[in-house]
């Protein structure tokens, strides 16, 4: 079951893109501004709108710690923008002064890739916003790109009507052409990994002018060539359909169509979940919060629609969404409540750190007073000792010193997240890449794994193998912000 919970009404004309981060959603319009809201109570900031663009603005997307968001525009520019200030950090223009119509993120947030609409694609450094590799497809428009999870290719989408997969430097690694007759509109990568044998596989979403949406299978075999694969063909909707995303474990798929719905599908089954029918004109944008049950869509008719996915809402081998309470043998590790707010924590999320700080036996009381991250931040004595009913005064003092202590911990060390190991939160050293699409030090994903029965620190899925790959271009990237620090 879906909620219509918000419409935001802030733009004055269509609403071309939406991206959620872990506290935050972002949305950009061809009024040529970007609004940027809590995602807890969809309030605006007190510094949106971004105003710099010079024409309407097609695109945004966050860096992996959500502490920087990119936008591009027909003004040919790419921009960098602060999320705790709402400032511009820095302005990329596109070689030639082509219309940038695409942008993307790795998600190591290594690298930043524009594409416009005289096919020339862009990549650039992102710490050091430096142009490194230019490339082209003669004859088309770039309109979609997407980072595969582990950062090392992309695949990029044109009105011509191919997909085309690259590398860092630029080399054409697959052509699948006419995947979407009269033309690509969007593609984007599942969040994980599938290894298995001599294959590591990734999974990649497609929709088109042709009114479908598309599942592949893209497979990287260890002598290094690639083989794409359709796997399914998704056919509700019955226009073209413009945007498609997946959710963060990569189980549900959502899609926009001129015909102005909405649908969500069991992406592993490719079977049709539910069709949202809300937008007055052709839904444009789509995306799927990281932390919470939450979808927001983009139209033409202005609006930016908030759905939430009910508790009934899981997938069909039976998994919560992410971000809903979850159960206590299915509460988030350590390592992925550290990607999270305090303030975003759950129920269950709470009930776990507990747990780890030799506090469980408050766990019930801490759960029948429904004690969320939020709550668990304003916790005073008077009300651990008055509401909460806890009467040992020092293990009141006790919650309280842990409390601060998280606090405390909460506070930015000025080191970018993505250069942070998910496990040991420190500065990594030798980053390599799990199954799992996500970066580690080497020494500490070795030991997770030898002692955690193989499941990802950030997910809790099983890691298919233990194959780890070196990350030379984070690697790279932690050495320049060391030396210019």
């Amino acid at each position: 079951m879906t909620t219509l919970i918000c419409t935001l009404q802030d733009h004055r004309d269509d609403v071309n893109w939406c991206a959620f981060s872990g506290n935050l959603l972002a949305t950009c319009s061809g009024d040529k501004t970007l609004r940027m809201y809590n995602s807890s109570d969809f309030s605006e900031l007190p510094f949106s709108p971004l105003s710099g663009h010079g024409y309407g603005v097609h695109c945004c997307c966050f860096s992996a710690c959500g502490q920087f968001l990119a936008s591009c525009s027909t003004d040919a520019t790419t921009m960098v923008w602060s999320t705790d200030t709402g400032e511009i950090e820095a302005v990329l223009e596109h070689p030639g002064r082509s219309q940038v119509r695409i942008c993307a993120l790795s998600p190591d947030s290594a690298h930043l890739v524009s594409g416009a609409s005289d096919g020339s694609l862009a990549l650039w450094d992102f710490p050091s916003k430096q142009l490194r590799r230019t490339g082209a497809v003669n004859d088309t428009t770039m309109v979609a790109c997407s980072f595969s999870p582990c950062s090392q290719v992309f695949m990029t989408g044109s009105t011509y009507g191919d997909l085309r997969l690259w590398d860092l430097e630029m080399n054409q690694l697959h052509v699948e052409k006419n995947a979407h007759d009269l033309g690509v509109t969007c593609c984007t990568f599942a969040p994980s990994i599938l290894s298995g044998g001599q294959v590591v596989q990734f999974r990649l979403a497609s929709c088109g002018q042709d009114s479908l949406l598309k599942i592949w299978a893209i497979n990287k075999f260890t002598s290094g060539g690639y083989k794409m694969q359709l796997l399914h063909t998704l056919t509700g909707q019955a226009a073209p359909v413009l945007s498609c995303a997946f959710s963060s474990d990569g189980q549900l798929l959502v899609s926009g169509s001129v015909d102005k719905t909405v649908t969500v599908y069991d992406a592993k089954n490719a079977v049709l979940l539910y069709t949202l029918n809300q937008h007055e004109r052709y839904v444009t944008a789509c995306c799927f919060s990281p932390t919470s049950p939450l979808i927001a869509t983009g139209s033409m008719d202005k609006t930016v629609n908030i759905w939430r996915l009910e508790d009934g809402c899981t997938d069909r081998g039976g998994k919560s969404l992410p971000g809903s309470d979850l159960t206590s043998s299915e509460e988030r590790s350590s390592a992925s409540r550290s990607k999270l707010l305090v303030s975003d924590w759950s129920e269950g999320d709470v009930s776990a750190w507990l747990a780890e700080e030799g506090l469980g036996g408050l766990v019930d009381k801490f759960r029948a007073n429904n004690i969320d991250g939020t709550e668990l931040l304003s916790l005073t004595k008077e009300t651990l000792a008055s509401e909460m009913h806890i009467e040992s005064v020092g293990l009141r003092s006790k919650v309280l010193r842990k409390v601060e202590q998280l606090k405390s911990d909460s506070v930015c060390s000025g080191i970018p997240d993505e250069f942070l190991c998910p496990i040991t939160r420190e500065l990594m050293r030798e980053p390599v890449i799990a199954a799992d699409g996500y970066s580690y030090e080497r020494e500490a994903i070795d030991a997770w794994i030898n002692t955690k029965n193989r499941s990802s620190p950030m997910t809790n899925l099983p890691l298919l193998t233990t194959l780890l790959t070196p990350n030379h271009t984070l690697k790279m990237a932690i050495g320049r912000w060391k030396t210019n620090n």
